[in-house]
Formats: structure tokens, C-alpha cells, sequence
């Protein structure tokens, strides 16, 4: 007797679910009173047929930046795959670490964690999805394991904040415009604890995960998704062990190494960091590149890059020049689904900016938790709570800090708290919620280059991701304590 093949929701089911029920909310709370970001009193708007039907497409122009920066990645990424150089590098990796592949684990984890913590690495992970994916498919183990390194690595970087001009900078900016003094020193011991601990604890846990595929002892992708990612990433597990690299593929792979990392030099924000002055006159050159020298690099710089360097990969690697134009739309062709849910998942945060239901949520509900009279520790450990769910709403960590920095500091600062626990509150909810929201485009996006479903990603990370939270609010419920 057959059996009824179960039925689940898909990427874009999810999205568009999200997308129903922000409307839905905007009609429930439409005309209640909020104040903008210019200190305009204005009201929440329903949100009416046509603003959800536009809202992918809003979506699509909001994201234009990121969008067009996948593409020419999918460029870059077909011509670096028609070199055959990254399958044959990886398989030369794997061999060389026969034994030791764990290693890779925590020292990748740990760099883009480091990223995360010091310039809020997230949207420009996403070329390392399939990369990682594939690298450790090869090694033995599943695109899980990849993913996670990833997303988590950069993750509990950001929910660690600490010089991040994204989430703590903002966070510190907002509380500083309404005259709250901010003790940078507490803010920095704070983000370090919640970053090496939340780093530890995602750690071990991929690390475990990652041994017991390594020993045979099951994967949570099933057997028809790991053959969908195994065609999808070229097959780099099946390759010969007798195959060697040429002396093209091997400079085709220091291309590769070199482009990753003048892109990320590109998006730390040298300027934040060092002062304009001294940061122009050390990255200054760079400006002949785009028009924009390292540290005002944004997605249009990188995705330009991006271009260059697959151009010269392709010149160097390719033995058919003639077929590179045939490869780079292949390339671009292959990023068509992940930029449609990168497109859909930025439409949920239009309609809310549409609706202004994201502005109203986040004044209305930490006014009322402000001025609700109850002690230090109680009330920082429902300003986290509350700060998970808004941001599931505001993932951007600099949105949401814009919006809640302002109110929230002023109030703690007034009622002789920690101010510095009450800002990495934010950011460690904010950090927590986009280790898996469906309203965050690079993770959506991401997942979907790596051929992993978002409801595969959240039925195996659930439990780091609550141990993580919980180890959160232990330290800021102390903090507030403590500070």
C-alpha cells in the first residue's frame, strides 16, 4: 500500500504567509498614533489590496542593491565552476585534512564570527553558502554543516556585538541623541561574554552534529536533497583521486581567495573604525576600483568587483573563451530563485514601513514595558523578550535600534539602570532572531544557494539557537544586575 507523500510548506509559502499576517496586523491596529523618525506624529495606515500585492515588487526595488549583488556573484561563481579549479581545490583540501576535517569547524566559525562582532558581517555571507556547502559535502559530512558554519559563525558574532557601527553604533548613536551617556568600556564586556560564549555553544553544537554524519549515523536532509545539492554544487564528492590541479587552476583559486577577501576588507567600515581622516589615507587608493575607497563599499562596489574578477578568472581559467558569455548567463539564470526570496522576504519590511506598523509596534510596546514599574532584572529580561519578537518584524540591526534606542535608553537612564545592558539587549535579540527570521534576505537567500529548505534549517538549529538565547538572557538579566 503506497503512502500519501507528506506535504509542507515551502520557502515561498512561508514568506507570503508572514507577508498575510503583517497585513492583517495593520489593519487591526490602523489608525493608532506613532511618532517617525523626523518627530512627526503620524498614524498606522491598513494595509490595503494593493499594498500587498505591491509589496514584492516594493520588495524587489528596496532590495535592488542586494539583488543585483547575487547576480553577478552567480556570474562570478559559473565561470570559477567552469574552471573546474574550486571542485578540484576542495577535493585537494579534503585529502589533505583526511582525518581532520572537524578542524575546519572552529577555526571558520570563529573568522566569521569575528566578522560579525566587528562590522555586523550578514548580507555578504551569502557567497560562502554554497561554497561552505559544497566544501563540506565533499569532506564527508552534509550542506548542513556548511550552512551552519556560515550562518551561525557570523551570527553569534552580531548577537555579540562589539565595535559593530551596525548594532551597538547605532544603538549607542540613538541613546546619545536624547543626551544619555553611554560607558563604552561595559558595553564592550558585555558584547565579548556574549560573543565567545554564544560562539562555544554553536560550536560544539555543529560539531557534534558534524561527527555524527561523518560516522554514518544520519543526516537531517534527506537523500533526494543531498542528490539536489550534490548536482547543484558540480559533484566535488565524486571526483578521482587521481585528478591534480593545473598551474591555472591554481591561480584561478588565489583569484578566488583574493576577490573574497578585498570584498570584505571593502564592507568593514574603515571610516567608523579609524576615523575618516586616517581611514581615507590608508584605503583612500581603493577608490580607483568603483569610485568608492574600502570602508564605503556597499553592494554595487562588491558586485562590480565581483564582475572584474570573474572576467579575469575566466580569461586566465577558461580554455573556451567563447563559451564565457553562455556561463555567465547560466550563472545569473541560477540566482533567479534565490533573489526571489530575497525580493520576498524584504516585503514583508516594506509593507510595514508602508503601513508604518513596524514604527507603531516597536514605540507602543516599549513605552508600555517602560512604564510598567518593575525592577532591574524583571524588566531586562522582558525588554529581551520584547526585543525578540520585534525583531522578527525589524531584522535590520540598525533599523531597529533607530527605532528603540531612542525610547528605551532615556527611561533606563532615568531609573539609575544600565543603560549599556538595555543596548545590548537589543542587539543580542536582534543577533538571536536573525540566526533563523524568514524576514532576513541573506539568510533566506543564502539557504536557498546552499539548496537547503528554511523549514530544514529551523527544525535542526532550534535547539542551539534556544540554548544560545537562553545564555543571552542569563548574562543580560545579570548585567542589568550587575552594571
Amino acid at each position: 500500500m503506497s503512502q500519501k507523500k507528506k506535504r509542507s510548506l515551502g520557502t515561498f509559502g512561508i514568506l507570503i504567509c508572514v507577508l498575510l499576517l503583517v497585513a492583517a496586523a495593520s489593519l487591526l491596529v490602523a489608525g493608532k498614533p506613532y511618532v517617525d523618525a523626523d518627530g512627526v506624529e503620524q498614524v498606522v495606515n491598513g494595509a490595503t489590496i494593493h499594498d500587498v500585492l505591491m509589496a514584492p515588487i516594493n520588495g524587489f526595488h528596496d532590495a535592488g542593491d542586494v539583488i543585483g549583488f547575487v547576480f553577478c556573484l552567480g556570474a562570478f561563481l559559473a565561470i570559477v565552476n567552469k574552471t573546474g579549479a574550486l571542485e578540484t581545490g576542495i577535493h585537494a583540501l579534503v585529502k589533505k585534512l583526511h582525518g581532520k576535517e572537524l578542524v575546519l569547524i572552529p577555526i571558520l566559525m570563529f573568522i566569521f564570527s569575528v566578522g560579525g562582532t566587528t562590522y555586523g558581517m550578514c548580507e555578504e555571507t551569502v557567497g560562502f553558502y554554497i561554497l561552505l556547502a559544497s566544501t563540506m559535502l565533499a569532506a564527508g559530512m552534509d550542506p548542513m554543516v556548511g550552512a551552519a558554519v556560515v550562518l551561525l559563525g557570523a551570527g553569534v558574532g552580531v548577537l555579540g556585538s562589539t565595535i559593530n557601527p551596525f548594532a551597538t553604533g547605532a544603538a549607542v548613536a540613538g541613546a546619545a541623541s536624547m543626551g544619555v551617556d553611554v560607558n563604552m568600556g561595559k558595553v564592550y564586556i558585555l558584547g565579548i561574554i556574549l560573543w565567545l560564549g554564544s560562539y562555544a555553544i554553536a560550536t560544539l553544537f555543529v560539531m557534534n552534529y558534524a561527527k555524527k554524519v561523518l560516522h554514518n549515523k544520519g543526516s537531517i536532509l534527506t537523500q533526494d536533497q543531498l542528490n539536489e545539492c550534490k548536482a547543484a554544487y558540480g559533484g566535488a564528492d565524486e571526483l578521482d583521486d587521481n585528478v591534480k590541479m593545473t598551474g591555472k587552476q591554481k591561480a584561478v583559486l588565489w583569484i578566488f581567495a583574493f576577490t573574497f577577501v578585498i570584498m570584505i576588507m571593502g564592507f568593514i567600515p574603515w571610516m567608523d573604525l579609524l576615523g575618516e581622516d586616517k581611514g581615507l589615507a590608508i584605503f583612500g587608493w581603493s577608490e580607483f576600483l568603483t569610485g568608492n575607497p574600502f570602508g564605503w563599499w556597499w553592494f554595487d562596489d562588491a558586485a562590480t568587483w565581483f564582475v572584474l574578477m570573474g572576467l579575469l578568472i575566466g580569461v586566465i581559467g577558461m580554455e573556451d573563451k567563447s563559451e564565457m558569455s553562455k556561463t555567465v548567463i547560466a550563472g545569473v539564470g541560477d540566482m533567479v530563485s534565490v533573489n526571489l526570496v530575497i525580493a520576498l522576504a524584504r516585503a514583508t519590511s516594506v509593507l510595514m514601513a508602508t503601513t508604518g506598523l513596524g514604527n507603531w509596534l516597536v514605540e507602543a510596546s516599549v513605552t508600555a514595558l517602560s512604564n510598567s514599574g518593575m525592577s532591574a532584572p524583571v524588566f531586562g529580561f522582558l525588554d529581551y523578550l520584547l526585543h525578540l519578537g520585534l525583531s522578527f518584524l525589524v531584522p535590520s540591526s540598525s533599523g531597529l535600534a533607530g527605532l528603540s534606542s531612542p525610547i528605551v535608553s532615556p527611561i533606563v537612564a532615568g531609573m539609575n539602570w544600565s543603560v549599556e545592558t538595555s543596548i545590548m539587549i537589543l542587539v543580542a535579540a536582534n543577533g538571536l532572531i536573525n540566526l533563523f527570521t524568514p524576514t532576513c534576505g541573506a539568510i533566506m537567500g543564502g539557504l536557498a544557494l546552499a539548496r537547503i529548505p528554511w523549514a530544514t534549517w529551523v527544525k535542526w538549529a532550534w535547539k542551539v539557537i534556544l540554548a544560545i538565547g537562553i545564555f543571552a538572557a542569563v548574562v543580560l538579566v545579570g548585567g542589568m544586575i550587575l552594571l
